[in-house]
């Protein structure tokens, strides 16, 4: 089979239609040409609120790269990581906090902008308390653990004048934005399915296994990311959801969250989309079938790593930081005053999503979506 050329596919990821890719035109000169970000003298400050491992492998890293925004400051609720975090990233005191003295955050002109990386259950409380102490915001997926709380974290962004964007890297990586165009362009005819699995083996003991802290289990993790990649690869909303809770292996460690789930999302045109997510297995894929061939991401879902192939040859394209990419183009639309393409709207859509999927496996029968 013919092998397509990495230009051809980065050509097609860069053509994207404007619900998806507002303000494309920044992340297509830096993805095309290596054209800095640093024409902007001002690089905004970024305060990351929560240091797990996330912030600690993967944004404070990527913000080693970004040209428009920096690591300005830290905000933990642990004092034994301030040392570490301090000496390796030049933090100053006065950019340092608690979660107790968070709020002073807003006599702080070096920090422009916070990003809420804590348990999901807290993502609305400290969305809020962000944009009344006058910052822009980034929340981690999924937004939040009910569409109440998302609500509340639009209104208080929107009231404080400040913008809110969610932690959907995904809408940064070339091999996505290509299933964006495929799908947009109708390279190979109209799709007839979709099928979307993120599972991953969860460790006992740890903060996503607490119903109470995450809202669920691996629907709320890793299920999300089936719910974006089928809604972005048919381009469209769905209008109805199935689900069905898999069986519990082991009913100890997940005693509060389901083990696994499946459900399927059904798009207008009868277009049907089988996801699968898991805490108790391994499987990464994301594939659309369609009338005159297929194309699938395998791994698909990854901070790296991700392959892309179609029936017609492998895809071909390099990965990049999409941690970085997306706090850049964050940081664009700040200092452009350009909407972001990953909202708190978009995040809110999903969350009622979830929760319909959970309504759907709790009471076996179809939910229809009004979103």
């Amino acid at each position: 089979m013919a092998t397509y050329q990495r230009r051809q596919f980065l050509q097609a990821s860069l053509a994207l239609p404007s619900i998806f890719a507002m303000n494309f035109d920044t992340m297509a000169e830096h993805l095309q040409s290596g054209a800095s970000f640093a024409k902007q003298d001002k690089k905004l400050g970024i305060a990351l609120l929560g240091l797990g491992k996330y912030a600690e492998e993967q944004l404070a890293p990527a913000l080693e790269k970004t040209m428009r925004c920096k690591l300005a400051g830290i905000v933990t609720g642990t004092p034994d990581k301030i040392p570490k975090w301090k000496d390796k990233y030049k933090i100053p005191d006065k950019n340092i906090y608690s979660y107790q003295n968070f709020d002073s955050i807003r006599d702080n002109p070096e920090i422009d902008i916070v990003y809420v990386v804590v348990p999901n259950s807290l993502h609305a409380e400290y969305t809020i308390r962000a944009a009344k102490a006058g910052k822009h915001v980034i929340c981690e997926k999924p937004m939040a653990t009910s569409v109440e709380d998302c609500e509340a974290m639009i209104a208080a962004c929107k009231k404080a004048g400040k913008m809110l964007s969610i932690g959907y890297r995904l809408h940064f990586e070339p091999n996505h934005l290509t299933f964006v165009e495929f799908g947009k362009k109708k390279t190979y005819g109209n799709i007839r399915s979709i099928k979307a699995i993120d599972s991953q083996e969860m460790e006992k003991g740890v903060w996503r296994l607490d119903r109470e802290r995450a809202g669920g289990g691996p629907l709320m993790d890793l299920g999300i990311y089936c719910v974006q990649g089928a809604i972005y690869s048919a381009g469209v909303n769905p209008i109805r959801v199935s689900a069905k809770e898999g069986p519990k292996t082991d009913v100890d460690k997940f005693g509060e969250v389901e083990q696994s789930i499946d459900f399927q999302l059904e798009f207008p045109g009868g277009i049907m989309a089988n996801c699968r997510t898991s805490y108790a297995e391994s499987g990464n894929l994301l594939r659309v079938e369609a009338e005159k061939g297929w194309y699938e991401l395998q791994p698909a879902f990854g901070y790296d790593g991700i392959k892309g192939k179609t029936s017609q040859g492998d895809m071909g394209l390099d990965n990049v930081n999409q941690q970085a990419l997306q706090m850049d183009d964050f940081a664009a639309c700040i200092l452009n005053n350009k909407p972001t393409r990953v909202p708190g709207e978009m995040g809110l859509r999903d969350v009622k999503i979830l929760m319909a999927i959970y309504e759907a496996a709790r009471t076996a029968r179809p939910v229809t979506l009004k979103l």
